[in-house]
């Protein structure tokens, strides 16, 4: 498999050949953005500077096994996502509920249908910039399923593509594309219910 084109690999190479100051440097280039996503997962602050160090921790002792076809960054998100999931789990210790483990097929006959639909009363981009959208947005989050959102916060929050979430998350990429359809029209639904002017809605099974 030919190598990907990934700008860290001159630091990873380094890194690699006990370079404190090549590490040093992965380190202040991630670190903000591991925090960030392990907060959506674990959220707790403690709890996700606890993941970013035991990320890092986990990258000292495993470079050497890095794949080089693979990126970097990829790589490295699939760590601290799985430091999240082991601290995610010690909370749900007494509920089954199933994380990245979960590969079971899902098709898009799935898929819920939205049942709250409506004009919206400002445009989405007068919305999305909202300090109570993203309050919403963060509640809303917090209501899907681990397996759901964990696809839409590496996804649409953390900007990696389809593929790269589906190796990140250790499930294939047809799960992860009908998990992200399902995570945004449940965002959306909730959306809708705060943002939607009553007046336009249309019930499902009515045409419009």
């Amino acid at each position: 498999m030919a190598k990907s084109h990934d700008d860290d690999l001159p630091l990873v190479q380094k890194a690699r050949t006990g370079d404190f100051d090549a590490f040093e440097a992965l380190v202040q280039k991630y670190q903000r953005r591991i925090f960030g996503l392990a907060f959506r997962i674990v959220r707790q602050a403690q709890d996700a500077e606890e993941v970013v160090q035991q990320t890092f921790l986990s990258v000292i002792e495993h470079l050497d096994g890095f794949r080089e076809e693979a990126r970097f960054s990829t790589w490295l998100m699939r760590i601290a996502t799985n430091h999240a999931l082991v601290l995610l789990r010690k909370r749900k210790r007494n509920r089954a509920v199933p994380l990245v483990d979960d590969r079971t097929d899902e098709s898009y006959d799935s898929v819920p249908r939205p049942e709250f639909i409506a004009q919206w009363r400002e445009t989405p981009e007068t919305i999305a910039i909202s300090r109570e959208t993203r309050q919403l947005l963060d509640e809303a989050l917090d209501k899907l399923d681990d397996k759901y959102r964990l696809v839409f916060v590496l996804r649409d929050i953390e900007g990696l593509s389809t593929a790269e979430t589906a190796e990140a998350l250790d499930i294939s990429i047809s799960n992860a594309k009908v998990r992200l359809l399902r995570a945004r029209l449940m965002l959306r639904e909730h959306l809708t219910r705060a943002f939607g002017d009553e007046s336009t809605r249309v019930f499902p099974g009515h045409e419009h």
